[in-house]
């Protein structure tokens, strides 16, 4: 008798095979910037399955563009004049909510957790920034009159717009009518109400400029 079980098949894989794949969408799912890189075997069973992922999304105000990953629990949102568009290559982990409208750039990765609302004016991301695990952005803001009760305060939206190679941190929200400049980073928390310059560090509550990327120690030596 030979010990160690025997090995199922189902559909021509292997039990093992199939954890082993199951474990990688896992992976993928919440840790998705490691779609950029995927390649060998991996990447020849992962491409019919996002394949499949981005028919299901894609439709009616939703565009995906080439090699965009999304997991599947992710959710995005498009109505009538508030479309979702994904560029090439972006990544959507596992548990984001988009709605329209919203544009994302080439590249951009948003993390798990990231909630990505357009309301009105919408939110533009430019092409390769990261946006960290449970960020916000939201381009709406409610009134504060206190005359009226807040459950009838107008709400009011003058969108949101990110530029390219921006680094938003874990946490993070920024708030209807913002700009982000090219290059910037903002610190995991903080909370950004007024704009950032191009390369500016932003950190704390409220957001203000902490310091400039360009001056920061080179961590990747």
């Amino acid at each position: 008798m030979f010990g160690g079980g025997a090995t199922r098949y189902r559909g021509g894989m292997s039990d093992d095979d199939g954890r082993r794949e199951d474990l990688e969408k896992a992976r993928l799912s919440w840790m998705p910037w490691r779609w950029l890189t995927l390649g060998g075997a991996a990447r020849a069973w992962a491409e019919p399955w996002q394949a499949a992922v981005r028919a299901r999304v894609a439709g009616p105000g939703v565009t995906v563009g080439e090699g965009v990953f999304v997991a599947p629990d992710a959710r995005l949102l498009a109505e009538p004049g508030r479309a979702v568009v994904l560029g090439a290559r972006t990544v959507i982990g596992t548990d984001v909510f988009v709605h329209g409208p919203a544009e994302l750039g080439e590249a951009v990765i948003v993390h798990p957790r990231v909630v990505i609302d357009g309301a009105r004016a919408g939110v533009v991301i430019g092409a390769g920034t990261r946006i960290a695990n449970g960020a916000m952005l939201m381009a709406f803001d409610h009134g504060s009159d206190p005359t009226a009760e807040l459950a009838s305060q107008p709400v009011t939206s003058r969108g949101i717009e990110v530029g390219r190679d921006v680094w938003i941190g874990a946490g993070a929200i920024v708030c209807d009518g913002v700009t982000v400049g090219d290059h910037a980073v903002i610190e995991a928390g903080a909370v950004v109400a007024s704009d950032v310059p191009a390369w500016a560090v932003v950190g704390g509550a409220p957001g203000r400029v902490v310091g400039d990327r360009r001056d920061q120690p080179d961590r990747g030596r």
